[in-house]
């Protein structure tokens, strides 16, 4: 005959397999973390290659909200009715230099939602599935600002 376990020793067996599980979930949360790729280094501004492709994902990705040639949209400073604001110029007329290099490679690769304040509706889509960090930076490089790939991009 199997001797079995009291109630209090079911208790403990439970609590036991609880954290086992907690545990197992917070490790795997830091191997995740642990594994994201750092971002690209910063593009090249005489890199004929770079500027080119980078004008390709401005063109393709970019340009639609931001304007062909950098100006953003209309009233871009004033929220529009779900609370959102319009996208901004990204000349030297916008407030994108006011933002840490990393924040906004953050704010193309995961969207606007990444760094909003909670309820925010940013309409900026995330391109994590459809831009390497290499493209990111060749269309986006803040250390080139204004004047060197964005304004070789229109």
């Amino acid at each position: 005959m199997l001797p079995t376990l009291s109630r209090s020793g079911n208790r403990w067996l439970s609590i036991l397999l609880l954290l086992s599980g907690v545990a197992t979930g917070l490790a795997g949360g830091l191997c995740v973390q642990a594994h994201t790729p750092p971002p690209a280094p910063p593009a090249d501004p005489d890199n004929a290659e770079q500027v080119t492709l980078g004008q390709q994902v401005y063109a393709s990705f970019c340009s639609g909200c931001h304007g062909g040639n950098l100006e953003g949209q209309p009233n871009w400073r004033q929220r529009l009715p779900m609370g959102n604001f319009p996208a901004p110029p990204h000349d030297e007329t916008g407030h994108t230099w006011h933002h840490a290099d990393q924040w906004l490679f953050e704010s193309i690769k995961y969207g606007g939602k990444y760094h909003a304040p909670p309820r925010y509706r940013s309409a900026m889509p995330a391109y994590q599935e459809m831009l390497s960090d290499a493209e990111i930076w060749v269309v986006w490089d803040p250390t080139r600002m204004p004047r060197s790939i964005l304004l070789k991009l229109v």
